[in-house]
């Protein structure tokens, strides 16, 4: 792979540190009263999720990270992982169910998602942000009740529990902000 001097440096770029990718988070270009200009960088590891802030100097260079992203679609979960087809060459990826975490919670069958794969190997998984589920379960809302935000607990059709207004009933489906778990409004 190729080097990037640390000149190049920008934001969104992917470098290989100590054998793993990196996702530059942000480059900040410092000149001390004498000596050589410095570049303070805040890394993010595309396997791990851990944080470092390396400091080069001018004249240091990163290796390029062979990191591509392209679009797939969820096909299943099998007994250690989730199952994604590339959409380009119909390959399908297998990703561990610790590395996908709380995204999984709102991944419906056929969903199109954002595959980022290192080394030909699937790392990381971006579901759509906005999904549209049913409420499988809720309590019925308290007669009086009225009082602006009053909020509840619902379970969706992912497993998934979302707190949801007062007037949400069983059966209705929703719009939830896949990222975050939290209810935007009625689906019509």
């Amino acid at each position: 792979m190729p080097s990037i001097n640390a000149q190049e440096f920008k934001k969104g770029m992917k470098v290989i540190v100590e054998g793993d990718p990196y996702d530059m988070l942000e480059v900040h270009f410092v000149k001390p009263g004498k000596g050589q200009a410095l570049y303070k960088l805040r890394l993010r590891n595309l396997l791990k999720g851990t944080i470092i802030n390396p400091t080069l100097r001018s004249g240091d260079s990163l290796e390029q990270a062979d990191v591509r992203k392209t679009t797939g679609q969820f096909l299943y979960r099998d007994g250690t992982g989730f199952v994604f087809m590339d959409n380009d060459t119909y390959e399908q990826y297998t990703i561990d169910a610790d590395r996908m975490g709380d995204k999984a919670n709102f991944l419906l069958d056929g969903a199109i998602c954002d595959l980022l794969f290192f080394n030909d190997q699937l790392i990381d998984v971006d579901p759509p942000p906005h999904v549209v589920v049913e409420v499988t379960y809720t309590e019925p809302a308290a007669k009086g009740n009225t009082a602006t935000n009053v909020t509840k607990p619902a379970t969706v059709q992912t497993g998934a529990e979302v707190f949801v207004p007062a007037f949400i009933e069983q059966g209705e489906m929703i719009r939830v902000d896949a990222r975050t778990g939290e209810y935007i409004e009625r689906a019509r």
